[in-house]
């Protein structure tokens, strides 16, 4: 219910949004065409009129630069005094955002399909049965509903450590098939249950041990230290998990203050802090290789044990793959309306423009109350990533395109882009794959969680870096 409303709400206050500015602002007199058949980076030519048509502001601002914007509109002087108006079209409108929903899953049916299809072998080996023991003690305390040794138990542990490593293609498929075994213990199943929350709360938090994708667009747009927000970005995407699973346990009323589960936290947090003392050393090329091997290596190592297991215990191995890949490709499919839904709604959120009142809002109050507003140029990158991945990186670009990749904003942006996952994408995909109507308190605690992160994300940029 509370989604539905959220989404109810989006699209609401987008087209709202819309009609103010169609009818206040002759920039605007396109808006409604582009928010329906629109494609995003597409130019939008509203006049061309001689300078002298224009406020004495924006001519002074032209005769100091032939090419300036202001408020997101730009304007761009010829050489005979003549002035183009025009603005960027930020996404595509909700016909080609339809398009993209589905492609996305298109292009996630493969790898949907190769990990499953392991995944299947492993559970017919044994092995995430194996895993689910190794992990039962610690997790049995977060997940108190959950019998003891079940196998979801090794798939939310196979989703933790791709996301600490930052394997999206594999977290994924681990996830959905987490969401499948904690459903087959939901007594009600349009419902989310406690367990559902508190896994896919800790999934959406992001903890990241190496943001390697960051690093490398850093890198590409001339950053001379294009390492230095990586432990920025560990310690605000730490604080945020951990914010999630203490908002969580209060809600379900689960003591975290039990040995076993201080000792298994107080672990893992001593290994990701000799990992990042050890990385912190490492230049970017470094860093770049290092990740490159544990990732993918481990990847392979998990194949290999996989199918050596399986040869041991004497299954039909291909057989077993075979099946398991076509659970995948049913998943992939049965995601496409929940994604088509909520890509659509951010359409219209980000097309109407209510990301820029918001921006500018917020920018007035930080002015009005005499703080630096440094930190609101990198917030777009925060309200956008709990909507869209891409657009987030978006962004982020754009943030380093504009004020420079070692600005202060463009490092915000940077530890914003790795300190949370996409929400509302991730609630749509996860629900969807299980069919998941009600889901209960979800969308609050993951909000309140990436709100952990984003306030420590800021906190630690002021710190770092002035």
């Amino acid at each position: 219910m509370v989604l539905s409303r959220i989404w109810s709400a989006f699209i609401i206050i987008a087209i709202i949004v819309a009609g103010i500015k169609y009818t206040s602002s002759d920039n605007y007199k396109e808006i409604f065409n582009d928010m329906v058949v629109g494609k995003g980076g597409d130019t939008i030519k509203i006049s061309k009129q001689p300078i002298t048509a224009f406020s004495s502001e924006i001519q002074t601002n032209l005769q100091k630069s032939p090419d300036f914007e202001v408020s997101h509109i730009h304007y761009k002087k010829d050489s005979l005094n003549n002035v183009n108006v025009y603005r960027i079209q930020s996404t595509d409108g909700v016909i080609g955002t339809s398009e993209t929903a589905v492609n996305i899953c298109l292009k996630l049916i493969g790898i949907m399909a190769l990990f499953m299809g392991f995944m299947s072998i492993a559970e017919r080996a044994g092995g995430i049965n194996l895993l689910s023991r190794l992990i039962q003690p610690f997790f049995s305390k977060l997940f108190p509903e959950v019998p003891k040794n079940h196998p979801s138990f090794g798939h939310m542990m196979l989703n933790f450590s791709a996301n600490l490593l930052g394997l999206d293609n594999a977290a994924t498929p681990f996830g959905l098939k987490a969401m499948e075994s904690l459903q087959s213990l939901n007594p009600d199943k349009d419902r989310a249950s406690n367990a559902q929350i508190m896994f896919l709360c800790l999934h959406a938090s992001g903890l990241t041990l190496i943001p390697v994708s960051i690093i490398a667009i850093r890198s590409s747009m001339g950053s001379e230290t294009p390492t230095d927000i990586f432990l920025p970005c560990m310690i605000a995407t730490f604080f945020a998990t951990m914010a999630a699973m203490i908002i969580v346990s209060i809600k379900q009323k689960i003591n975290l203050f039990q040995p076993i589960v201080l000792a298994y936290v107080g672990g893992i947090s001593a290994i990701i802090a000799l990992l990042v003392v050890y990385l912190v050393q490492l230049s970017k090329d470094e860093l770049d290789v290092f990740s490159k091997v544990l990732s993918n290596g481990l990847i392979l190592l998990i194949f290999f044990a996989i199918v050596l297991g399986a040869m041991y215990k004497k299954i039909n191995i291909f057989d077993a793959f075979i099946d398991g890949a076509k659970e995948g490709f049913t998943t992939c499919v049965k995601i496409i309306p929940y994604l088509v839904g909520m890509l659509i709604a951010i359409s219209l959120l980000r097309t109407s423009g209510v990301f820029e009142v918001i921006i500018d809002g917020m920018k007035w109050l930080a002015q009005s109350a005499h703080m630096d507003t440094r930190f609101v140029d990198g917030l777009p990158t925060a309200l956008i990533k709990p909507l869209s991945g891409s657009g987030a990186r978006g962004m982020m670009v754009d943030t380093m395109t504009t004020f420079g990749a070692d600005s202060f904003a463009g490092r915000l942006s940077a530890i914003l882009q790795g300190s949370s996952d996409t929400t509302f994408y991730v609630i749509a995909v996860y629900f969807g794959s299980v069919a998941v109507k009600n889901t209960r308190y979800t969308v609050g605690a993951m909000l309140l969680a990436d709100l952990v992160g984003v306030i420590t994300a800021i906190t630690l940029a002021y710190l770092f870096f002035g």
